[in-house]
């Protein structure tokens, strides 16, 4: 048993982290050193923390790991960025504290967690509701669902741990999705009565007989595609369902070589590339860039540009049969012109080709812009015919799309 006088918060934490490292951090390393077969299943962020978040509680105190669910090789003396939450001067549930958010169950009585949670999804009444509108897969979560949750809470005077868990909220930006893929709650004795000192002890005895055990365990992973794939499209769809979200967080994600199946499996692509810069080899003009180039399987590429999915403005302006684009969606195609432009060049195209290695010619344009219900009428279907080699895709068609493909 260890007992702390507490004069700085920081000096606390990293006091008992320290103890934390001793006790269990480092003895899983070495053991998983001597046993190398477990590099490549052990939870890579116990090994290799990006991030550890330490949370002060009155009766716990939460130590969670954030990083690469998986890992090549022990890369020791990596940097680690800490992160300290002082709760212990609050009446408060410490469980919703580190989530996040307040759940809004009609249940007021709080749900105590079991001692260990996996695969937990725990969406509070607005975020349910706001997964159900962005049409979130929830057949793709191979995991225990709630609905109409009370907060989940903690047993005072017990080790808790959570593993892999999924919660979500809604608010006027849109989705708010928080995971956390370990999380330990380790029972302490606080006495914060004392106005000039706090005194906690704390009891990490348990962790000898979970190093074996943690070294062995294998972090959730689907092993069929499917169910490796549709769960990264829920997190391509809680990303864009925040309307705190750019256009460059969502490129981003895309971009990612394991998330490129998104669009390879939408447009029938046998290569994804983004961002390469275009100089104009006849003119003196501004390098393009366009988010996307689609390899179809001819070797010639298509280009699709994304813009966000939630766009305050009418897409459609006009009287009746004198409908048009606004201009602000006029400006996006506009944009798109330019690149058809570029490639109409020979010169243009001759040095792209032998710079990256494949070709584009009059190439197809894809917009991904706005939601399903942006596009309700018929008229603008009738106006995007207007526009050569366009086609304008929301992410509800762009999402839809490749999820039907994995039921056929």
């Amino acid at each position: 048993m260890s007992k702390e006088d507490c004069v700085d918060l920081k000096q606390l934490i990293m006091t008992f982290m320290e103890m934390h490292m001793k006790e269990y951090i480092n003895p899983m390393y070495h053991y998983v050193k001597d046993n190398p077969e477990l590099i490549k299943t052990v939870p890579g962020f116990l090994m290799s923390p990006a991030s550890i978040s330490v949370y002060l509680g009155r009766t716990h105190i939460g130590v969670e790991f954030d990083g690469p669910e998986f890992i090549t090789e022990l890369k020791p003396g990596s940097h680690i960025e800490m992160k300290y939450f002082d709760y212990s001067i609050e009446k408060c549930n410490l469980v919703e504290k580190i989530i996040g958010f307040k759940f809004d169950s009609t249940r007021p009585i709080p749900l105590p967690l079991p001692q260990v949670s996996e695969d937990l999804i725990f969406p509070t009444n607005r975020g349910i509701d706001k997964l159900r509108e962005l049409k979130w897969n929830f057949s793709a979560q191979n995991s225990i669902m709630g609905f109409n949750v009370p907060s989940p809470s903690v047993i005072e005077g017990r080790f808790t741990r959570v593993i892999n868990a999924f919660f979500f909220d809604a608010d006027e930006s849109g989705l708010i999705t928080r995971q956390i893929k370990w999380l330990d709650l380790i029972p302490i004795e606080f006495d914060g009565d004392d106005a000039e000192v706090d005194t906690f002890s704390f009891d990490l005895s348990m962790y000898k007989n979970l190093i074996k055990h943690d070294a062995h365990y294998v972090y959730p992973a689907p092993d069929e595609f499917k169910f490796i794939q549709l769960p990264k499209i829920n997190r391509f769809v809680e990303l864009w369902g925040n309307k705190s979200s750019s256009e460059v967080m969502i490129t981003n994600f895309i971009s990612k070589q394991e998330n490129k199946f998104i669009l390879s499996m939408k447009f029938g692509a046998t290569d994804i590339h983004s961002e390469l810069t275009c100089h104009w080899q006849s003119e003196e003009r501004k390098v393009i860039r366009p988010d996307f180039f689609v390899v179809q399987p001819n070797g010639y590429a298509d280009i699709v540009e994304f813009k966000l999915p939630d766009i305050p403005k009418s897409f459609v302006v006009g009287s009746e049969n004198r409908e048009t684009f606004s201009a602000w969606l006029n400006s996006y195609i506009s944009q798109t012109r330019v690149y058809v432009s570029y490639f109409d060049d020979p010169n243009n195209r001759r040095w792209f080709e032998e710079k990256y290695g494949f070709k584009v010619h009059k190439p197809k344009r894809y917009l991904v812009v706005g939601r399903r219900h942006d596009f309700k009428a018929d008229v603008w279907r009738e106006i995007q015919a207007d526009f050569r080699d366009l086609e304008i895709i929301t992410f509800d068609d762009l999402i839809d799309g490749v999820k039907a493909q994995f039921y056929q």
